[in-house]
């Protein structure tokens, strides 16, 4: 993880997609390509959340015409050898609302199914490998999400990222039952 250093760093946008802030402890990084003065002129100096807060993140959106998309939290975990937890058929991603979101923000999308819900793997910001996991409702409150996040872990040849709204408690615990880490928090803006 980055060295606290209290400062945000600007670098430029990956891919035209890729385009957001991205908290770390005490560290930020804007990856936009914005100049970087107009961007630390909007930050005071001693508020270390401001490149999270709606004022900044308004502000980023109106000058750049992209809609601001939910702060997450960002999780990760290192690939784990061997065939997953519970068995999963690999499927052509279709119109699946889950499939749908994720090849919007991710390239080389992979889904897997089984009876109790669906994994998905994608390369997203910068090329990274990032999850999705969706729990059937039948089959909520059974440990279920924590058994397909890590099956995700043995999907991936990479460390896999997880961006997790706060506000589902469910798949926060989950995520940590399969052992990703917190590591900070994200928020993409994403074109119309």
């Amino acid at each position: 993880m980055p060295e606290p250093s209290g400062r945000t760093v600007v670098v430029p946008q990956p891919s035209p997609r890729d385009f957001g802030v991205i908290a770390f402890t005490g560290r930020n990084l804007v990856f936009a390509d914005i100049d970087p003065a107009w961007i630390h002129g909007l930050l005071p100096p001693d508020d270390v959340s401001a490149p999270l807060s709606p004022p900044f993140l308004h502000a980023l959106g109106n000058k750049t015409g992209r809609e601001i998309g939910t702060v997450d939290l960002l999780a990760l975990a290192p690939p784990l050898p061997g065939p997953p937890p519970i068995p999963l058929t690999e499927v052509t991603p279709t119109g699946h609302p889950r499939v749908a979101r994720a090849l919007r923000h991710r390239d080389d999308v992979r889904v897997w199914t089984c009876p109790e819900g669906v994994v998905l793997t994608g390369r997203g910001v910068a090329g990274r490998w990032e999850v999705a996991v969706e729990v059937d409702e039948a089959h909520r409150g059974h440990g279920v999400g924590r058994t397909l996040a890590r099956a995700a872990r043995h999907l991936v040849p990479g460390p896999l990222w997880a961006q997790i709204a706060p506000g589902n408690a469910a798949s926060v615990r989950a995520f940590l039952a399969a052992d990703f880490i917190p590591v900070g928090a994200e928020v993409l803006l994403t074109n119309p």
